[in-house]
């Protein structure tokens, strides 16, 4: 019978150290991503290192120039949080939106982004708003952290401690989701800095990714009808028994037009 043993690491140093020193070890964060595949034993780790209750990590700190979420912090705290709502609603609004309310309850963002599921939500926020994901030794863009499938730039035995988002102008996160699982078969993220605009995809293909057309439209005239007049190739998408890849290219566009809708409101 398979088995395995549970530790609680009490700071973010001790649990790296734990996880160098067995490569069959994982992080448990949320345990949204990871304990399924357990059940299915398709992951058989040696050893659980819990990092939920590390202070360091359960912290949120905003000001009017960036939102600072601490990696075990779980996506209903992140929805409830009323700075984050006041700074960035387009985040909070995300967050109360993944999953249901068990999930939201003990999903970590710091876990969602380190799994990086092609459906999953927190990257397109991520990616959209040029976040900062600070680890126990280093600090990666998020443009570089996002690598490929179910992949990121994280070393085996690196953990997330932070996750930095600037504060744009205007942002606003739309998807249209698989309404039992309620990941996304489609979701959209807009974001309007002084710079420019960023749109981050998720749910469409292997990983998340920008569309520089939508980008240069929004950035020329950030209106639903920019958005809607942008053609996406369905070229490298996802098709699948939910949705074809020329659906899901047409569910981009007109996803980002309702984003900058609600972004403008």
């Amino acid at each position: 019978m398979y088995s395995f043993e549970y530790q609680r690491a009490t700071d973010s140093q001790a649990a790296a150290a734990a996880l160098a020193a067995d490569g069959d070890a994982k992080f448990l964060a949320g345990g949204q991503s990871l304990l399924p595949t357990m059940r299915l034993r398709l992951a058989q780790p040696s050893q659980l290192i819990d990092v939920t209750r590390i202070p360091a990590l359960k912290t949120i700190a905003v000001n009017a120039q960036t939102v600072t979420i601490g990696a075990a912090v779980c996506h209903s705290d992140v929805a409830d949080h009323a700075d984050v709502r006041r700074v960035l609603p387009a985040l909070a609004d995300l967050a109360g939106h993944i999953g249901d309310r068990q999930v939201r309850a003990l999903g970590t963002i710091g876990g969602s982004l380190a799994n990086n599921d092609p459906a999953a939500c927190y990257p397109s926020a991520a990616l959209a708003l040029d976040a900062t994901l600070v680890t126990d030794r280093r600090r990666i863009a998020s443009g570089d952290f996002f690598v490929g499938m179910y992949e990121t730039a994280l070393a085996p035995d690196e953990l997330i401690v932070a996750v930095e988002f600037p504060v744009p102008e205007r942002a606003a996160y739309e998807k249209f989701n698989n309404p039992a699982s309620h990941f996304a078969l489609v979701g959209v993220f807009v974001a309007k800095f002084a710079s420019g605009v960023r749109v981050a995809v998720t749910g469409a293909a292997s990983s998340v990714f920008r569309v520089p057309a939508l980008e240069s439209a929004l950035s020329a005239n950030f209106a639903p009808d920019a958005a809607r007049a942008v053609s996406v190739s369905p070229d490298a998408l996802n098709e699948d028994m939910h949705a074809s890849a020329a659906y899901r290219a047409h569910l981009i566009p007109v996803l980002a037009a309702r984003a900058v809708t609600k972004a403008n409101s």
